[in-house]
């Protein structure tokens, strides 16, 4: 097992370091630094003041050189500016350049400033893929349990009419973008004017003209039921399904086996088989797929996060896609490629425990 978890490590950090180094060639193309330059310098920059631009703050070396700066295993490059003064990656301002360190970069926790918040990208990564982690812990919560329980119900016993009616309705949910099921929820449970709000309110049911908040700002302080619940409920109707059809056909699979025909056979209780013989191993398929969600949520939340403006680590995403913000574009690259690896590794070791047809010697 040490062995298996070493070559999967091994792996996984090759696979981390070509990703990263294909993002860093892409936001590192001469277009996107041009427009980075007059973005930070003035919009009627010329050519040769774009290139001493860039020049005098290191994007124009040779690209391995730049990401072995980025990464933190070379020295950051230093230039004097047009006053004569020593500026760098290493010098942040104010700094004395003889006391600025010579390594800056991921390793040494250094990720750059962002040119669209102003601020330092690891404060920025850190407050936003928070509030996102928050939103996935609820989304799991709901998400997990209730997949799992529509999937076995309807594998227990297929072609029957709560097989069919489950299936259908888990097709439905992955079927149903996250845009189109939130807005309906919106104006159906949002809207003050319209949908069952009013409605409610006249059986005095809720005590306002609406049961829920339509935006989830107010989540990012304080997150209550009202204002928290529709992007959960939104995220977890679309990943739901897609769990509770493995889980079925999984299901399904398992209670035709030769095993589960035998103990039928003895006179076992049906509840007994299932809880005790087929459950386990029914499990092991979905295990994997639960897994797989994790990245999908961290950066697929981009539709909800941005419709109920939710400023969370997909918010951040497309802000710095749309504003060219290398730094902070680079940053949540990798914190993503890192999530996907760790998750992709979590998932082959439990996949290992829980099935005993696998044996690592």
């Amino acid at each position: 097992m040490g062995l298996f978890i070493l070559r999967r490590v091994m792996t996984m950090l090759l696979t981390a370091i070509c990703l990263t180094f294909v993002v860093f060639f892409l936001t590192n193309l001469y277009p996107n630094l041009e427009k980075l330059a007059k973005t930070e310098g003035n919009m009627r920059m010329t050519d040769a003041q774009v290139e001493s631009w860039l020049t005098e703050n290191g994007y124009l070396q040779p690209l391995p050189l730049k990401y072995a700066q980025w990464i933190g295993v070379m020295p950051g490059a230093r230039t004097l500016n047009d006053d004569g003064q020593e500026v760098g990656r290493c010098i942040p301002p104010g700094v004395d350049p003889a006391e600025a360190p010579r390594f800056c970069g991921v390793l040494q926790g250094y990720w750059g400033f962002s040119t669209v918040f102003k601020d330092p990208v690891s404060e920025i990564i850190s407050t936003r893929l928070g509030l996102t982690a928050k939103l996935m812990f609820w989304v799991m919560l709901l998400m997990v349990p209730s997949a799992l329980l529509i999937g076995v119900l309807a594998g227990m016993r297929e072609g029957s009419r709560t097989d069919r009616t489950l299936s259908t309705f888990a097709i439905s949910t992955t079927a149903t973008p996250e845009y189109v099921s939130g807005v309906i929820f919106i104006a159906m449970l949002a809207s003050s004017r319209y949908g069952l709000g009013p409605l409610l309110n006249e059986w005095g049911l809720i005590a306002g003209n609406a049961p829920f908040k339509g935006t989830a700002t107010g989540a990012m302080e304080d997150a209550t039921f009202e204002n928290f619940f529709l992007p959960v409920l939104t995220i977890a109707l679309y990943g739901m399904g897609y769990i509770a059809r493995m889980t079925r056909a999984s299901m399904a699979e398992v209670m035709t086996a030769q095993y589960i025909r035998t103990a039928r056979l003895k006179g076992v209780k049906f509840r007994n088989i299932v809880m005790k013989h087929a459950l386990r191993n029914a499990l092991i398929a979905p295990f994997t797929v639960i897994m797989l969600q994790v990245p999908w949520l961290l950066n697929g939340v981009v539709i909800v996060e941005t419709l109920f403006n939710y400023k969370g680590f997909g918010w951040t995403l497309v802000q710095a896609a749309s504003n060219n913000d290398i730094e902070l574009l680079l940053a949540v690259s990798v914190v993503s490629v890192f999530v996907v690896l760790v998750t992709q590794l979590i998932s082959d070791i439990g996949y290992v425990f829980l099935n005993p047809r696998i044996r690592m010697s």
